[in-house]
């Protein structure tokens, strides 16, 4: 039987050594193959708490190590994270308006714990922390677009520049947003491309410098969405300053938003869904 993952289990996982974490973590045995039923040995990531000042664990060398010992249980049995929503998905109502689908990563999935009222009236998130845009390919179809939303928000790349699941280069980036873009628009979903927030660090890569990525991969995105007819939000704009860090008060590491800046991201988002409803094209 496949055992099921508790916080005492991936803390005691976490010693002495988070190789120790990492072994003990990949408990499905090599060989195994395609099952039946794959999600319930797959734990979900336990939340993190809202990170304001005075809250410190979220940003915690043990909070890191948690979130690094179940990133790498999730390397071995569902790197692309598939089992997250599968369950969610399942439970919307047959036939209910998806208006749109929030795609992306810590950024997003931060999002709605945050601001929970954001995501009513047909608005869903689908973020997941720490994932690339390869990962995001990979549940794109399950994730979006077989909900049938109207728009897509898509939001990704941060992890990408990090090298969250490896090396990978500026057009391996371009291949699979294309991609996501390929897919949207092949099913009658609009499009809402997200800049990158900016970070100029990340904590749990700090030989790292960012910002001129963070900057070259806006430039195409921005480009990339008027050639393709979508919408570009630039939460970037609204966030940086000179150097490519976020605003003072914005974030609470330097790249996660808090609530301040969830906040002015939300008028972001909310004038980028207004102009994609005026785009042609319906669902399909």
């Amino acid at each position: 039987m496949l055992r099921r993952l508790t916080l005492p289990f991936i803390l005691a996982c976490l010693t002495p050594s988070l190789a120790t974490a990492q072994s003990q973590l990949a408990i499905v045995p090599p060989g195994v193959g395609m099952i039946d039923q794959s999600c319930p040995a797959v734990p979900q990531m336990p939340p993190r708490p809202l990170a304001e000042p005075g809250n410190v664990p979220a940003t915690s060398p043990e909070a890191t190590k948690i979130y690094q010992a179940l990133g790498a249980y999730r390397q071995t049995n569902d790197w692309a994270a598939l089992c997250r929503y599968k369950d969610e998905n399942a439970a919307l109502p047959k036939g209910e308006r998806v208006h749109v689908v929030f795609m992306g990563d810590s950024i997003t999935d931060n999002w709605k714990r945050y601001d929970p009222a954001f995501f009513t009236a047909g608005i869903l998130d689908r973020g997941i922390s720490g994932q690339t845009s390869p990962q995001m390919l990979a549940r794109f179809y399950q994730d979006v677009i077989a909900l049938k939303p109207d728009i897509v928000h898509l939001m990704a790349g941060t992890n990408d520049i990090a090298g969250n699941t490896g090396p990978n280069t500026p057009q391996d980036f371009r291949n699979t947003i294309s991609a996501m873009v390929d897919l949207a628009q092949a099913n009658g979903v609009k499009v809402i491309l997200a800049s990158i927030p900016p970070t100029a660090k990340f904590n749990w890569a700090p030989a790292l410098q960012p910002a001129p990525r963070v900057k070259e991969l806006n430039a195409w995105l921005k480009s990339y969405a008027a050639r393709r007819g979508v919408i570009y939000a630039d939460y970037y704009a609204a966030m940086a300053t000179a150097d490519g860090s976020p605003a003072d008060g914005l974030t609470f590491d330097g790249v996660h938003p808090g609530t301040a800046g969830y906040r002015l991201m939300r008028g972001v988002a909310e004038k980028a869904i207004a102009a994609a409803d005026k785009l042609p094209g319906k669902r399909k």
